[in-house]
């Protein structure tokens, strides 16, 4: 089994792009995942990458919900099952980035309730924010000015 993507055959990532070879039980299903965001449909890869976060293995739960990101990213949008273990998991889990993705890549239209209000959250966190590094920014200049002026 190959260990990346192999140009010549067209073999996915672990060699497990076919969702029939998923239900083997392959040891790395969380890696295998991302695999199956990329190379198979949204509704195919959908229950293999909702499986590969209950791994009990934190890094391959981190990368099942990569495969996640993925295929916000890929299909702009997710399934309901993909949608409940990104907000179950929360955005200060192993899922951040993956809710970051489905935020930023999946209109705002197609987002379920909890999504939207946590887009609005963000949007206005980040706008504050940047507000406040703006001015932020603008008294350290004006600190520097006047004791440039003063020396």
């Amino acid at each position: 089994m190959s260990r990346g993507w192999d140009w010549e055959s067209g073999q996915g990532l672990l060699g497990i792009d076919d969702p029939a070879e998923w239900e083997r039980g392959e040891s790395r299903l969380g890696t295998a995942a991302i695999g199956l965001a990329l190379q198979c449909s949204l509704q195919q890869a959908s229950p293999r990458i909702v499986r590969a976060t209950q791994l009990p293995h934190a890094e391959q739960r981190g990368y099942a919900f990569t495969a996640a990101g993925t295929a916000a990213r890929l299909h702009r949008e997710l399934t309901p099952e993909l949608y409940a273990v990104l907000r179950v998991e929360g955005p200060k889990g192993l899922a951040q980035d993956a809710i970051n993705d489905t935020l930023t890549f999946v209109p705002f239209r197609r987002l379920p309730p909890w999504f939207k209000w946590r887009w609005v959250y963000a949007t206005v966190r980040n706008k504050l924010e940047g507000s406040w590094l703006r001015s932020v920014d603008a008294v350290g200049d004006a600190w520097r000015a006047v004791r440039g002026r003063s020396s």
